[in-house]
């Protein structure tokens, strides 16, 4: 006999009755009675009251469904605590996916408490963890539970791809739009400083760190979840579809339903993107506008056009349909201006697929695609990749501060606060990439092969991950 069994026959024997402590997991959903804390709170209390050698200690409730893991159980964790303290002697549950779905956590948790003296009954699996074969059932029983779990994962994950592809968007508020019932609303307030830092990026000429100070000074609150304006908060204001009125989604994805841990989605499970999706708050014409002067700027930022090779996507463009290298093309735009796009250069050689004269097959169907959407394509891809980006920030401006602080500059406190607000702006502008890092997408893409308009498989250099993005509804 161990010193937890002892402990658990003395307080038996003191009081006649064994402290019988109860666990759920309670409904969020205001119309879910069945599972609401009141009802199963009475549930419990009746179901205690029956046995006469019981007495109720205390009811453990977590709110929600999800089971899958313990971290945010806060009362589970601390009817644990309460159990290894010697508080009770038993737990009442409903059944293994309320207690934990998790089959190995099932486990762990009561071979935890019987080394405590506390044993677990479920009462709808009829399984006393105190019983000898009780492991060996709640094992199969657990595992049960967590494949139903794995499939109504799977189930749910399928329902919410059908309803993104019919425009249901899965997300939340944002500066200028209000998400609700699945449909984005136009928020006036955020709208009008949507419409400022466009019309001071593309109509002032002004750069994402002088916008973010002019914002911060003119006093106008920054958007939600956000402490204050910064150049990288502009930038990705000034490249986000939603804007314009397209929604991109799939962008994080879950790759466990057992952590329930988010992931940037690196190209595991397929985009969509549906343009026109929404009433937009800027222009397709300005959006674009803005997104060209990023690309311009990039291009001639400290000499890089000067290079030989101008173009980074040079020679790393495939066609989908013949294997051929893509070429850059400029085109003119209805109001006259240019734009750079690339073309399969079997096409732009020989046409569409034909037989020539020698009876050779010849030219190809594959199609072009605009320099700023491949550029688009290699920006997401690189989101996905400097997730740590927040981290290189803080390093660099850390390096910085130390040198600053160390030094022997004639400057105020003031000043060097200005001053070290200036730089970690500049910081975040080159991290979060003010400019398209032309060197860097050299570097680092393989190919990116364009099978058609709607699907194009992105492939980097020494990572074995393929990216591939397909548009769906109406794009």
């Amino acid at each position: 006999m161990n010193k937890y069994e002892r402990l658990n026959q003395e307080r038996a024997t003191t009081d006649g009755k064994k402290r019988a402590a109860a666990y759920c997991r309670v409904s969020t959903d205001k119309e879910d009675q069945a599972n609401s804390f009141e009802s199963q709170q009475r549930y419990f209390r009746e179901y205690i009251e029956r046995n006469p050698d019981w007495e109720l200690y205390e009811i453990f409730a977590d709110e929600g469904f999800s089971g899958t893991n313990t971290k945010k159980r806060k009362e589970f964790n601390r009817m644990m605590a309460c159990a290894k303290a010697g508080d009770f002697d038993l737990i009442l549950t409903k059944e293994i996916s309320r207690f934990a779905r998790n089959t190995l956590d099932s486990i762990y948790y009561t071979r935890e408490l019987k080394k405590h003296g506390v044993g677990v009954i479920f009462l709808n699996d009829n399984i006393n963890t105190m019983d000898g074969d009780a492991e060996l059932r709640l094992a199969i029983m657990a595992s049960i539970a967590q494949e139903e779990s794995r499939r109504t994962s799977e189930r749910v994950k399928w329902g919410q791809r059908r309803q993104m592809e019919q425009g249901v968007v899965f997300g939340r508020d944002m500066l200028g739009y209000d998400v609700r019932g699945g449909r984005m609303y136009i928020n006036e307030e955020g709208a009008g400083i949507v419409r400022l830092i466009f019309h001071k990026f593309v109509n002032e000429g002004k750069g994402a760190h002088v916008i973010a100070r002019e914002l911060r000074e003119e006093g106008i609150p920054p958007m939600r979840r956000v402490k204050e304006w910064q150049s990288a908060v502009i930038l990705r204001t000034i490249r986000n579809e939603k804007y314009c009125g397209d929604l991109v989604q799939k962008k994080t994805y879950t790759p466990d339903f057992l952590s329930h841990e988010k992931k940037v989605n690196r190209g595991q499970e397929e985009f969509i993107i549906i343009k026109d999706h929404h009433e937009p708050i800027i222009s397709r014409e300005m959006f674009e506008k803005a997104n060209r002067i990023l690309e311009e700027r990039s291009l001639s930022q400290k000499g890089r056009a000067k290079y030989s090779n101008r173009y980074p996507f040079s020679g790393k463009i495939k066609c989908g349909c013949c294997g051929s290298s893509y070429v850059a093309r400029y085109k003119t735009r209805k109001d006259g201006s240019k734009y750079k796009a690339w073309r399969c250069n079997e096409a732009v050689r020989h046409g569409r697929p034909h037989v020539d004269a020698a009876g050779n097959q010849a030219g190809c169907r594959g199609v072009s695609i605009r320099n700023e959407d491949v550029v688009h394509i290699m920006y997401l891809v690189s989101q996905s990749l400097t997730y740590d980006r927040d981290k290189i920030t803080k390093n660099l401006t850390a390096i910085i501060q130390s040198v600053v602080g160390g030094g022997d500059r004639k400057q105020g406190t003031d000043g060097k606060k200005e001053f070290m607000r200036e730089i970690t702006n500049v910081i975040a502008e080159i991290v979060g990439g003010m400019q398209y890092e032309d060197e860097f997408y050299r570097q680092i893409l393989d190919k990116l092969v364009v099978h058609d308009c709607d699907t194009i498989d992105v492939f980097l250099k020494l990572i074995p991950v393929k990216w591939s993005y397909r548009s769906a509804g109406n794009s």
